[in-house]
């Protein structure tokens, strides 16, 4: 019995250290989020991508919690508000830093 308790004790422990080393810091992600701000920079692009009047190949997305920076060079301030606002719309995206500039 002494012996299950120890055991039972050791395996939360193990536990524990694995699910701390997966937590995310607010500097660095955890395997999860990072997956996540992925699929959220996948999303984003594919939606600029779909936008026509965008010239979407001098565009920059990165994510990190959820947060998306778009950078890069675009035609117009126009365009610049069009991409922000294509952004804003996907699912999963908790705000929008702009760094575009026009040419």
């Amino acid at each position: 019995m002494k012996q299950k308790k120890i055991f039972t004790a050791f395996l939360s422990i193990i536990l524990l250290t694995i699910f701390l080393g997966c937590a995310g810091t607010p500097k660095k992600e955890g395997t999860g989020e990072y997956l996540d701000d992925t699929v959220i920079t996948t999303k984003v692009k594919t939606a600029i991508l779909a936008e026509p009047t965008l010239k979407s190949s001098e565009i920059n997305v990165e994510t990190f919690k959820g947060i998306v920076q778009l950078s890069g060079f675009v035609e117009s301030p126009t365009d610049i508000n069009k991409a922000v606002e294509v952004a804003r719309k996907v699912e999963g995206v908790k705000s929008v830093k702009n760094d575009m500039r026009a040419k």
